[in-house]
């Protein structure tokens, strides 16, 4: 696409690798000249904590705040109780009212990690659609929003398209996540002056029906932006691990091992990465991402350290690293590793279930099979024996277990 920007914020989504489509470039880039806009993106409370899935979208709202615009984080407290059904093969479990308040206090603390709230003209906002969902006249709802939907239009979008295709069940609850979505934006638009929603661009069709149904309500011109969905150069989804999702919240995921997660982030993607997970200039993004051999673990580094500060701050940062030099350098035990206490009566322990508590596999199958591939080890020493029992005196000092080069964790007698 050849359009060039005149607002900072559309210009910096460009250049970092944030945009995947827009409705109106033009006209948002205009909105956004004319004065301070407010945008969202909603995040629907289905767990405790949000991960590094979320994460390009949280630095998209970063970056709209940082160019002089408002943010707002809507918390799906309503649309959590239906689901959204885009792309999924399955309907999502249906959570109960506490366990949405819990889990959006989880997400609280990540949101206040990388934005400024307040009350100030582009300080964020935080918000919760429970507060126009949750009381809604199913059939005022009908009547005034429902005849503004066509099912034969909703059919289409290839969210629900591909899950008919493969003759899955749509429920007619998840059918109404979209409507509703579509209302988030028009009840945001008529209460904040709301001009944009973002999302991810599973998103495309729900932002859409938002922003057809606002113009058909309020006769207000509103937009769309959508980010590409985010994998690795080997085809992954971006924040899966073999150990599961890389949690944003510490309590979830120790800051040591989400530094981990990007210090072993694949050469191809380190300068991508740097640019869409980091503030850093795009030129020594660039840089660093063109390096190449023994070097380019230098800038894994650099990435992994800006990335912790961000989420966990400058401390995690520095202890991560130092940690991770005397585990890989000087081949020590890290106090920092992630550690598994056991007790006398745990003891004695087979070294299998052993690999599996302590996280390194999620089977005793996966660690035998470790063992049998020469993928485990002990203080260093390749494990050989899978019928290894662990004693007390085995345990005397704390035991470092290591799955391959790059995961490791401490066991330690309490």
């Amino acid at each position: 696409m050849t359009y060039h920007p005149k607002s900072d914020f559309i210009a910096v989504m460009m250049e970092r690798g944030f945009l995947a489509d827009c409705t109106d470039y033009q006209g948002l880039d205009e909105a956004l000249m004319s004065g301070v806009q407010t945008a969202y993106i909603g995040y629907d409370a289905t767990a405790k904590s949000l991960h590094v899935g979320h994460l390009m979208n949280i630095m998209v709202l970063r970056w709209l705040q940082k160019t002089g615009h408002k943010p707002i984080t809507l918390m799906g407290g309503g649309t959590t109780k239906v689901g959204d059904p885009s792309f999924r093969a399955d309907e999502r479990p249906l959570l109960g009212p506490e366990q949405i308040d819990a889990n959006i206090d989880g997400m609280k603390q990540v949101f206040a990690k990388y934005l400024s709230y307040g009350e100030g003209a582009t300080d964020a906002m935080m918000l919760n659609n429970a507060e126009w969902l949750d009381d809604l006249n199913y059939l005022e709802f009908l009547r005034d929003i429902g005849r503004h939907f066509s099912v034969n239009r909703m059919l289409s979008f290839e969210s629900v398209k591909s899950r008919l295709d493969r003759e899955q069940s749509l429920s007619f609850l998840e059918f109404n996540y979209m409507i509703l979505q579509a209302y988030d934006f028009l009840e945001l638009n008529r209460r904040y002056g709301c001009i944009l929603q973002m999302g991810g661009s599973d998103q495309w069709g729900n932002i859409v029906n938002g922003i057809d149904l606002t113009r058909r309500v309020l006769d207000h011109e509103i937009y769309g932006l959508t980010t590409p969905l985010l994998t690795t150069s080997d085809g992954r989804k971006m924040g899966k691990s073999q150990g599961g999702a890389i949690w944003l919240n510490a309590e979830m995921l120790s800051p040591y091992e989400f530094w981990q997660f990007w210090r072993n982030t694949t050469d191809a993607d380190v300068g991508r990465f740097l640019k869409i997970f980091t503030e850093l200039p795009v030129e020594e993004c660039d840089r660093l991402g063109a390096l190449a051999g023994s070097e380019i673990n230098d800038a894994k580094i650099v990435l992994a350290n800006e990335v912790t500060t961000l989420c966990h701050g400058a401390d995690a940062a520095r202890t991560a690293e130092a940690t991770a030099r005397e585990v890989f350098e000087r081949g020590g035990v890290g106090e920092d590793l992630p550690t598994l206490t056991l007790t006398a009566a745990d003891l004695p322990i087979s070294i299998v279930q052993l690999i599996v508590q302590s996280g390194l596999a999620k089977s005793g199958k996966e660690a035998k099979r470790l063992i049998a591939e020469n993928g485990a080890r002990m203080d260093d020493a390749p494990l050989t024996d899978a019928g290894l029992m662990i004693d007390a005196d085995a345990l005397a000092s704390p035991i470092k277990l290591s799955a391959g080069k790059k995961r490791h964790a401490l066991v330690q007698l309490g």
